[in-house]
């Protein structure tokens, strides 16, 4: 992320998972835990909700126009601070049992952690910017867009919403690729090794996905 269109369109990222991951993980969350018979409810949308929004975009406007600016470190660590503050009022840890719902929690957290280390980046501390910005797009963008699609995928051909074995792989494995590639500098090993160990888990994640979900959604609907 050197340039401003290149930290603009991250930006932009940013702020869609946000809003977007905002609404669906509560709202899926809030079906599994009724469901489960369970007394806890995701809270609702509410000001701390449209203020943790407008703190991430905000943030990353702030960032992509200076991003070196000590400023906008600090902008993106509160925008990252609200984002918890946010995420705790769900109930994720209530859905471990169904990893369907909980890696959209899992998903919003590494938004989080994407806010805190461009954060830290920007104040010269914590990892590199490169690195951070993996944060964003191979953690956050790679695990909520895979726990969306299997869930739509499943919802949509008529298929019982339940992460079975091969899903659970594909979100272990896409964790282990934002994981690697994010914290390189920190395994003591080669970086050729780590990055390509990176890659191919995190592509394994999706190329699994095909596999599995590709002859479902290319046949009639179970419910049609």
């Amino acid at each position: 992320a050197t340039d401003l269109p290149e930290r603009m369109a991250l930006g932009l990222d940013l702020t869609l998972l946000a809003f977007i991951g905002g609404r669906v993980t509560p709202n899926f969350t809030r079906e599994y835990l009724v469901h489960a018979r369970r007394p806890e409810k995701p809270a609702r949308f509410t000001h701390l909700d449209m203020v943790s929004i407008g703190a991430v975009a905000f943030a990353s406007t702030f960032w992509a126009l200076l991003s070196q600016d000590a400023v906008a470190g600090w902008f993106l660590i509160l925008a990252g601070v609200l984002n918890l503050v946010r995420l705790s009022r769900w109930y994720g840890w209530f859905t471990w049992r169904e990893p369907l719902v909980f890696v959209l929690h899992w998903g919003y957290g590494w938004l989080i952690l994407a806010l805190v280390l461009l954060g830290c980046a920007a104040l010269g501390v914590g990892l590199p910017k490169e690195d951070a910005v993996h944060a964003l797009t191979t953690g956050a963008v790679g695990v909520m867009t895979l726990g969306i699609m299997t869930r739509a995928s499943l919802g949509h051909t008529g298929r019982q919403r339940h992460a079975d074995a091969a899903t659970i792989a594909m979100y272990a494995l896409v964790t282990c690729g934002a994981i690697l590639r994010v914290f390189v500098a920190g395994t003591g090993l080669p970086t050729g090794l780590v990055l390509g160990a990176a890659a191919t888990c995190w592509s394994g994640a999706y190329l699994l996905f095909a596999l599995v979900y590709g002859p479902y959604l290319l046949r009639p609907s179970l419910d049609e």
